[in-house]
C-alpha cells in the first residue's frame, strides 16, 4: 500500500485533537480524496493504531480514548510554520503580553525530541517578522474563539458595542466569520439591529454572549473579501473623487479594496475614497505614479500642489556656500 508518511502523522495529529471526523472533513484537510483517507486509515489500522470507525450519517474516524503518542516530530517546514505562526500572532494583537507565545513556544520545546530542540531554538532566537500592518489595539483570544466557533456552528451572538463616536447599543449578530485587516480585528455578520450586513471592530466590543438563535449563513461567503470592500466604501472626513491614467486591471494592482472603490471611465479609472486629511491624500495619490486628475474636492488639488512646490524645492541643487550644507566628494 502506496502511503504518505507525512499525510499519516498528519492524520494521527488531526484525529489527536479532533474528537472524531468524518472522511470528507479529514480529505479537505489533507487535501485528498475520501477515498484515499479509507486507504490512509487501514494503514494505520495495520500498523497497530486503534483507529475506530463509527458507521451512519453522524460516524466518522476516532482513536481510541486513552491513547498518545510520543513526541511529536515536525519537519523543518513545519517548525517553521509553527514559530512564524507564533510569532505573528503576536503582532497581530493576539497576545499583549507575550506571555501566551512564550508558553506555547516553551511547551513546543518540551515535546520535541532532543535532536530538533536546537535548530527550533535558532528559528526563536534568529528569525523575525516584519509583519505590516502591526495590530494598532488587543484581540481577546477568547473572544475569537467564541465568535468563530459561533460562526462555525451558526449561532447567535449577542452585542454590547461602542460605536466610534461612543454611542452603545446591544446587537444581536448572526456572525459570518472574524478577519483581520487594516491592523484591527472584525467580525462580519448579519446586524438584526440594523438588518443589513455589518462589520464590528472586536476592541469596541464591551460584552459578547451566544444566543439559541441559528441562522443559515450564504454559501461561499467571502468575509474577507465583503470586509474590504467595507472598508473602501466607509465614508468618513471628506469624499474624493480622482481619474488615474490607468485600466481597471492596472488600478487594482495599485489601489487596494480597502484604500477605496474603482469604476471604469472613458479616459482611465474613477478611484473613490475618503480622507479627513488632504495631505495624507496628496501622498497616497503620489504614491500611486501615474497620471491622474482630481475630480473633487478642490482642497485635495491644493494639497497636491503644495506637495509638488516641496518636491521641487527639494530636487534643486544646494548652493555654493551656504552655511550648514556639504557637497558631497567627487
Amino acid at each position: 500500500m502506496d502511503l504518505s508518511v507525512g499525510r499519516l502523522l498528519s492524520l494521527i495529529e488531526l484525529l489527536q485533537v479532533y474528537r472524531q471526523l468524518n472522511a470528507e472533513e479529514i480529505a479537505r484537510r489533507l487535501e485528498v480524496s475520501p477515498r484515499t483517507v479509507r486507504r490512509y486509515i487501514t494503514g494505520l489500522q495495520e500498523m497497530g493504531i486503534p483507529v475506530e470507525t463509527e458507521r451512519g450519517p453522524a460516524g466518522g474516524y476516532r482513536l481510541r480514548r486513552g491513547f498518545k503518542l510520543p513526541p511529536v516530530m515536525l519537519s523543518n517546514e513545519e517548525a517553521l510554520v509553527m514559530i512564524i505562526g507564533l510569532l505573528a500572532a503576536q503582532r497581530l494583537g493576539l497576545s499583549a503580553s507575550g506571555t501566551a507565545v512564550q508558553g506555547a513556544l516553551a511547551k513546543l520545546d518540551r515535546l520535541l525530541p532532543e535532536a530538533q530542540r536546537a535548530q527550533v531554538q535558532a528559528m526563536q532566537d534568529f528569525v523575525s517578522l516584519g509583519l505590516s500592518p502591526v495590530a494598532r489595539d488587543h484581540a481577546d483570544a477568547a473572544t475569537i474563539l467564541q465568535l468563530s466557533t459561533a460562526a462555525r456552528d451558526r449561532t447567535g451572538i449577542r452585542l454590547t458595542y461602542r460605536s466610534a463616536v461612543g454611542e452603545v447599543t446591544e446587537r444581536i449578530v448572526d456572525p459570518y466569520g472574524v478577519a483581520f485587516q487594516s491592523s484591527h480585528w472584525y467580525l462580519v455578520g448579519w446586524d438584526h439591529f440594523r438588518n443589513a450586513m455589518r462589520t464590528f471592530r472586536l476592541d469596541r466590543m464591551l460584552a459578547t454572549e451566544v444566543t439559541t438563535g441559528t441562522f443559515e449563513r450564504p454559501e461561499d461567503f467571502d468575509v474577507v473579501g465583503y470586509l474590504r470592500q467595507a472598508i473602501g466604501e466607509a465614508v468618513y472626513g471628506t469624499r474624493c473623487e480622482v481619474l488615474l491614467a490607468l485600466s481597471l486591471d492596472q488600478a487594482r494592482q495599485r489601489v487596494s479594496p480597502t484604500d477605496g472603490t474603482l469604476e471604469t471611465a472613458e479616459d482611465g479609472t474613477v478611484l473613490r475614497f475618503s480622507a479627513d486629511d488632504f495631505d495624507w491624500a496628496a501622498s497616497f495619490l503620489a504614491g500611486l505614479e501615474c497620471d491622474l486628475v482630481v475630480l473633487r474636492p478642490p482642497e485635495l488639488r491644493a494639497s497636491l500642489r503644495l506637495m509638488a512646490e516641496r518636491l521641487r524645492a527639494a530636487a534643486r541643487p544646494p548652493r555654493r556656500g551656504r552655511a550648514g550644507v556639504r557637497h558631497p566628494a567627487p
